[in-house]
């Protein structure tokens, strides 16, 4: 009555089939850009810290990290620190890892908050261009032997700083874990006219994570995460390692 198995079969089946809904698809698009005008990614904490990210992202990180426990998180973008906080959080329940994060602009009272917490002995902050080859060495540095990575791209949303850190990151990928593309939905939304950046659609995440992906095979989406996720800021982009 009470069958995991079964239970976890059922959610594919619906998985598949949100996955052919085009209405069902609409209905959350729409509703993300509404959202997404009135702030609605920018309600919402981990531990205290903002965590500028959909819910449903959240949650689906969560569920990556609790699957893969990586050695390894690497994070571009520190923002508030949320996130960090989110994934040092789950290392120090699962007993192991580290967190290293980089952020140009990494404030000192930011930084004193990340770093006051039980866990914080977990996190590594860097202040700096995630793609100045000084931080992706000292990054690189960090990692042992044998040791598994996962990376998420959250800093500037330009194509090509998207494409710069794609080729600095992706490599330290390790099989089983993952990639996580953040933002890929400026390319499928309107122009956000209302919040203005130097990217848009043609210029995003998405466009430069398509280019990445033509010049490698050890990338593929994720079925389950990616498709359940019917109002995620990161579509197509939960990326599993495959080699």
């Amino acid at each position: 009555m009470f069958d995991r198995k079964q239970f976890e079969a059922t959610k594919r089946e619906q998985v598949t089939a949100m996955s052919k809904d085009a209405a069902l698809k609409n209905l959350a698009r729409d509703y993300l850009i509404a959202a997404d005008q009135a702030g609605y990614a920018y309600q919402w904490t981990w531990l205290g810290l903002p965590i500028i990210q959909f819910p449903p992202d959240i949650i689906a990180t969560q569920e990556i990290i609790w699957e893969t426990k990586p050695d390894i998180i690497i994070e571009t973008g520190i923002a508030w620190g949320g996130s960090i906080l989110l994934y040092a959080s789950l290392q120090q329940l699962m007993g192991k890892g580290k967190t290293i994060a980089v952020d140009l602009n990494l404030y000192d009272h930011v930084r004193d908050q990340i770093m006051g917490y039980p866990f914080s002995k977990r996190i590594q902050l860097l202040k700096g261009s995630s793609v100045e080859p000084s931080i992706v060495d000292r990054i690189k540095q960090q990692i042992e032997p044998g040791q598994s990575v996962m990376v998420l791209l959250d800093s500037s949303h330009t194509h090509e700083h998207v494409l710069a850190e794609l080729k600095a990151y992706a490599p330290m990928v390790t099989k089983g874990q993952f990639l996580i593309v953040s933002d890929t939905i400026v390319e499928d939304i309107p122009p956000q006219t209302f919040r203005q950046r130097p990217w848009g659609p043609g210029d995003n995440p998405k466009t430069a994570m398509w280019e990445y992906l033509k010049t490698t095979d050890r990338f593929e989406e994720d079925f389950m995460i990616n498709n359940k996720l019917l109002t995620t800021y990161t579509p197509n982009a939960f990326l599993r390692c495959i080699k």
